[in-house]
């Protein structure tokens, strides 16, 4: 293979962890960068689910509108501290299906890892946002307990490190984390899925590559893409990069009020993101987590949308409408007729 670049910008770029640092944290900060007025129905006091944005995805969205749609999933509303009846804390049923702190175990063949709390982007949807992280994660490590469990489990051919985001940790904690999986020979594939891939495109460095490359299986990246707008030449260059090492990418969106909710825009992402060589995969119906209610559409209004969807696209790029189920040992498709 071509050697690969140190970065997907210039040697001038500061490195990911500087641009990280230089994040928004106040919800004034952000919206006068986005030169917008903060406004009786934004929540600017600090909350247990702080805003974190990126510089990186601050400059995506469209200044002096407060409709963005981009701006839309980062900006903490009065809406989140009603409480909704029929959405919870565990909207998705991680700690029952948690046999070790930081290993969720839901379905068959495959397990997930829930590495860190950290997230480079904080959007006010997260299924996780109440997640207990300092007693319910690994902390970045692979524990005794984890390697045992999986060792007793050989029908487990698929780890999936998520988090928070999983490539929030070090190139060095990674790679010890990759040294332990290939000393479990039936694990084939190791699936990432991470927001940083497109709000913070300065982390898939040369480096980061070749330490994940050391796993001993396939590779498959899962970005989180909602909105065609999140797409620029810089993020879409790190997928290049990852496209032409070979690497699967597949991307998640979540179905958002005034977000994305319209079959044109939806119908956009798909091609935009085929254009960056990611295939289109899920379209989630939103998991009911206390707090983001206001984010939900109707049942009603899902199924219209998803059938004006399926008019639009070819079939290889109509991405699968899913739901998750508390208990339920996969995804639920969400038929609409």
């Amino acid at each position: 293979m071509a050697m690969i670049p140190d970065s997907v910008f210039s040697p001038q770029t500061p490195d990911w962890k500087t641009c990280l640092a230089e994040s928004f944290r106040q919800l004034r900060d952000l919206l006068d960068y986005c030169n917008i007025e903060l406004t009786d129905d934004m929540l600017s006091i600090q909350q247990s689910f702080p805003l974190r944005v990126t510089r990186f995805y601050a400059d995506l969205i469209e200044k002096g509108n407060p409709e963005d749609p981009l701006l839309l999933q980062v900006m903490p509303m009065l809406q989140e501290q009603l409480q909704t009846e029929g959405y919870h804390q565990d909207a998705v049923g991680d700690r029952q299906a948690m046999p070790l702190p930081g290993l969720i175990h839901k379905y068959h063949g495959r397990v997930l890892l829930n590495l860190t709390g950290a997230c480079a982007i904080h959007c006010r949807y997260c299924f996780r946002r109440h997640f207990p992280y300092p007693d319910a994660s690994t902390h970045g490590a692979m524990t005794d307990e984890i390697m045992d469990y999986l060792r007793a489990h050989s029908e487990v051919g698929e780890v999936i490190l998520s988090g928070g985001d999983p490539l929030m940790l070090g190139d060095q904690k990674l790679a010890g984390l990759i040294e332990q999986l290939n000393r479990l020979p039936h694990v084939r594939l190791l699936r990432i899925h991470s927001r940083l891939l497109s709000v913070l495109p300065q982390r898939i460095t040369g480096d980061l590559i070749e330490v994940l490359e050391n796993f001993n299986g396939q590779l498959v990246f899962v970005t989180h893409i909602n909105h065609p707008s999140e797409i620029d030449e810089r993020n879409r260059t790190a997928f290049s990069l990852l496209h032409q090492r070979g690497h699967r990418l597949l991307n998640q969106s979540v179905l958002l009020h005034r977000v994305n909710d319209r079959a044109d825009i939806l119908a956009a992402l798909s091609y935009r993101l085929f254009d960056c060589h990611i295939m289109p995969y899920y379209l989630h119906r939103l998991d009911k987590v206390q707090g983001a209610a206001h984010f939900d559409l109707s049942p009603e209004k899902i199924c219209i949308l998803y059938r004006q969807l399926r008019n639009r696209l070819p079939g290889y790029l109509l991405p699968r409408m899913v739901q998750e189920i508390p208990g339920q040992l996969a995804k639920t498709p969400v038929h609409c007729g």
